[in-house]
């Protein structure tokens, strides 16, 4: 067992994996051992590149973000020129007295070609790097990590808010969503470390500096008191040496700092920097114009470089003369390119030219458009988001997201609540002003514009918001616009939740179940049942006002049922059944007393044997006898209502799936239950029965 961990722990390394600890033990080994002339020669050579790749990197990156590795690698990179240089300070010192070539050609080359061989001017070069690298580069990079860094995470909730509320709009989706929250927390993470990782960059300059002079002290010391050098060969030895190292190094320095510096002052819009650069600085001729005319005047003046100046404004002037001419020519191109591209959609269409319906939508005429923008303070989307998350945990699905837009045909104060792009309600609103709301209980009248609540269809009074501490002393419900247009979408979705599920939520509801419980899963669909069955069902369900949360016992239910029997009405009635404690919990809570009307026995019977005799065709009842029969079931739940009671018909369950859809359009506060419905730790108790004066016309009527 011990062999076969070791062998997979072996097996599971990369060589990706292996860079990063293999890199550690490559700096420990130059900082202790020593190494050769050769090997410092590449050793620097490579530090160059690495130098120069991580500069170009951050010049060719679209966004910063491309490159957020670069607080490590420039870590990585520092720690590896600081390692060098304690590999170069050990060669100098301990070969230096040998002649100016004991460090490798690399170093050599810097001390005798690049300064001349002259430590004097090599001193200079090297100060004017360092006080280029620390004082100007590094220090304003520094400074744009710090700013940067501070306002990004100021920035932050801000963008967040954004992102939802363009959720909520249905501007975006939830994968996109996901993608945007997750790059605003990578930006906010990249330059906080960008922050961090420049304080890297400053002390590599002020090292490089120290370096320097304690190289020199040392190699001047060693020389003279151990190798017995004279002071003039010893410091001209040991002093080109330290010089060509610490330009050496300083050059990587410098092209790191300026890495730095480009990224941190990248603006955050993806793009090639030098595409940007160009566009800005030399999108408009008139800069180039008015540099070549002061140009060409400076070298006409007798004792300026005349031939440089007048070359060098003639070079502008043609530019600005290009950059003049271009756009005329690109806007003849676009305009051909336009007509070709009209013509070609004018012989070709395709599938793509198809829109399909938003599943919800709400649009919104142009005073309604401060509602739901958010950047103008908007409460609607909010609300909007609110009213989905309370539907989805009471309904047992994921509502969809409300698609916003602006829709100048509508009156400018009115909006209209889509479903599958089918106008389901449509209102007319004031923005600046709040809903005073009658809920039947108000002791006094308003002042304001008197309307019905969009809603419910209450009376209602739009009202001044100073009015609102009046209105709600005299009883009424004070909202604001925005949440007279959230109730409003409330009521549409929970009346047709039904329409909302479809296929693929389905679905989503069995993954997740079978995470719980797969051999159930597996052995509903498609083994018992086929999908569009499962969905009726679900549908059915939602219909009737009952929430699909406990998918289990559905599930459950189905899987038993669903092999003798495949008929979704069928199907639905035994989930009721099993749904039982919830639906009467649902109706009057903890109440251990349920109030029910009932009907006449024997218009049972006559309703029960006209399905049989009927098949489909209903129930078959008089109009008049009808129209008496509503009437007194109306009047019952009426007295329920005042009572604050809730008013609940049971019924047969043959005759409860017809009753339940006639009385949700004539008395839709009425519930309608089965027998076999009511949980069995109900007590029952009757208040009126329905049908004495209709049963004997009705069994006239049958025979």
């Amino acid at each position: 067992m011990e062999n076969n961990n070791v062998g997979g722990f072996i097996k599971g390394l990369s060589v990706n994996g292996l860079g990063a600890p293999l890199l550690v033990i490559m700096m420990l080994a130059m900082m202790i051992l020593p190494i050769p002339a050769f090997g410092l020669d590449l050793l620097f050579t490579f530090n160059i590149v690495l130098s120069l790749i991580v500069l170009l990197v951050t010049v060719y990156a679209l966004r910063p973000l491309e490159f957020s590795s670069f607080p490590t690698v420039l870590l990585v990179a520092t720690m590896l020129r600081l390692s060098l240089n304690i590999a170069s300070t050990r060669v100098v010192l301990l070969e230096g007295h040998t002649g100016t070539a004991a460090a490798g050609e690399v170093i050599e080359s810097f001390g005798d070609f690049v300064i001349g061989g002259n430590y004097a001017v090599g001193l200079v070069v090297f100060a004017i790097l360092v006080i280029i690298n620390f004082v100007v580069v590094t220090k304003g990079a520094g400074r744009v990590s710090e700013v940067s860094a501070r306002f990004i995470l100021d920035a932050m909730p801000g963008k967040q808010m954004a992102i939802d509320a363009d959720l909520n709009a249905g501007i975006l989706d939830q994968e996109e969503a996901s993608k945007r929250r997750q790059e605003v927390s990578q930006e906010a993470d990249f330059y906080g470390s960008m922050d961090g990782a420049s304080k890297f960059v400053r002390g590599d300059a002020i090292a490089g500096l120290l370096i320097l002079f304690i190289n020199i002290l040392g190699g001047f010391a060693i020389g003279v008191g151990q190798h017995d050098l004279s002071a003039s060969q010893a410091a001209t030895n040991y002093t080109l040496l330290t010089i060509g190292d610490g330009l050496v190094a300083q050059i990587p320095s410098l092209l790191l700092s300026m890495a730095t510096a480009v990224i941190v002052t990248r603006v955050s819009k993806a793009g090639d920097m030098g595409e940007q650069i160009g566009k800005q600085i030399f999108g408009d001729p008139r800069a180039l114009m008015i540099s070549a005319t002061i140009i060409g005047m400076l070298g006409l003046i007798p004792g300026m470089p005349n031939l440089v100046f007048l070359l060098l404004a003639a070079a502008l002037g043609g530019s600005a003369w290009y950059l003049q001419q271009r756009p005329a020519q690109e806007e003849t191109e676009s305009e051909i390119s336009e007509d070709d591209q009209i013509q070609a959609e004018s012989k070709d269409l395709s599938w793509d030219d198809v829109q399909t319906a938003d599943i919800l939508g709400l649009e919104v005429g142009y005073r309604l458009i401060p509602l739901v923008d958010a950047k103008q303070g908007g409460k609607l989307p909010d609300r909007i988001k609110g009213v989905r998350r309370k539907l989805t945990e009471e309904l047992g699905f994921l509502i969809h997201p409300v698609h916003i837009r602006d829709n100048l045909d509508l009156a400018p104060s009115a909006y209209r609540i889509t479903l599958l792009g089918v106008a389901e309600g449509e209102a007319e609103i004031y923005p600046d002003k709040e809903l005073a709301i009658d809920p039947g209980t108000v002791f006094g009248a308003l002042t304001g514009v008197r309307v019905k609540d969009p809603a419910f269809q209450m009376d209602a009074y739009w009202i001044e918001p100073g009015q609102r501490d009046y209105a709600q002393s005299l009883g009424y419900t004070v909202v604001d616009a925005s949440t007279v247009v959230a109730t409003h979408l409330s009521k549409i979705l929970q009346e047709n939740a039904g329409d909302l599920l479809g296929h693929e939520e389905v679905q989503q509801l069995l993954d997740n179940l079978a995470r719980s419980a797969p051999k159930l899963v597996d052995g509903l669909v498609p083994k018992t049942l086929g999908m569009p069955v499962v969905v009726k069902v679900l549908q059915n369900l939602l219909s009737e006002g009952i929430p699909i949360r406990d998918m289990r016992t559905i599930a459950e239910t189905l899987a038993e049922n669903g092999s003798e029997q495949s008929d979704a009405e069928s199907l639905t009635a035994q989930v009721r059944v099993a749904l039982r404690r919830m639906i009467t919990r649902q109706i009057n809570g903890l109440e251990d007393e349920l109030s029910v009307i009932t009907l006449d026995p024997e218009l049972e019977q006559i309703w029960l044997k006209s399905l049989q005799a009927g098949g489909d065709g209903g129930l078959g009842m008089e109009p008049g006898l009808a129209e008496r029969f509503y009437r007194s079931l109306a009047e019952s739940t009426q007295r329920q209502e005042v009572d604050g009671k809730p008013a609940v018909l049971l019924v047969n369950p043959v005759l409860r799936p017809w009753l339940a859809r006639l009385m949700k359009n004539t008395v839709p506060a009425l519930k309608v239950l089965a027998y076999n419905e009511i949980s069995d730790n109900k007590q029952l108790k009757v208040i009126a029965n329905i049908g004495n004066d209709v049963a004997p016309q009705a069994m006239a009527q049958a025979s």
